[in-house]
């Protein structure tokens, strides 16, 4: 019973912890990066198309990204959702290929991305708290029920408070990682 609970709030944690990680992946950090790109959607036909299942999306250098469209009659469309995605970038159509150069961040950039990430862990440790208020629920209950003793009840909470903490100073750290890479000239 303690077993299944705690699997379950370790399976949960982990949920959280790869949804942080995804959602901080797709902040800039002034390095030319393919994820930059995920969430611009193409004009295909009349349907919004992402733009990953469009083209190939490369990063030869730090301060470049190049687009490869899969069909050559898509550059202007492409080029056209680059530049309406919001993502103060000015796409370059050479033929069949997109050159798309990443502009430094400006200082206030940066802090405006920092508070993105910060807000995110914060959403991440929000996530984890109910995380543990629902294992904690199921250990009352349980307890409630007859199913645990006291002790083990408590033993149980003890180890649920000791594995949220540890998940999040995990959050604190991937954070703070993702604020120095931003931060960094």
């Amino acid at each position: 019973m303690i077993d299944d609970v705690m699997q379950e709030l370790n399976d949960s944690i982990a949920k959280s912890m790869e949804s942080l990680k995804r959602e901080l992946s797709k902040v800039r950090t002034g390095r030319a990066h393919p994820a930059i790109l995920d969430r611009v959607r193409v004009d295909y036909y009349g349907t919004a198309t992402p733009l990953t299942q469009m083209a190939n999306i490369g990063a030869p250098d730090g301060s470049m990204l190049v687009v490869k469209p899969w069909e050559k009659s898509q550059a202007v469309a492409i080029d056209r959702a680059i530049r309406e995605a919001g993502l103060g970038l000015n796409p370059q159509v050479a033929g069949d290929l997109i050159r798309i150069p990443i502009p430094p961040l400006t200082e206030e950039r940066r802090k405006d991305m920092v508070k993105l990430c910060k807000r995110n862990g914060e959403d991440c440790k929000i996530a984890i708290r109910k995380h543990r208020r629902d294992a904690i629920d199921i250990l009352d209950e349980a307890k409630k029920e007859g199913d645990i003793s006291e002790d083990d009840n408590d033993r149980a909470k003890k180890k649920v408070e000791e594995r949220v903490g540890s998940a999040v100073k995990q959050v604190d750290k991937t954070v703070s990682d993702r604020e120095s890479q931003i931060m960094s000239v």
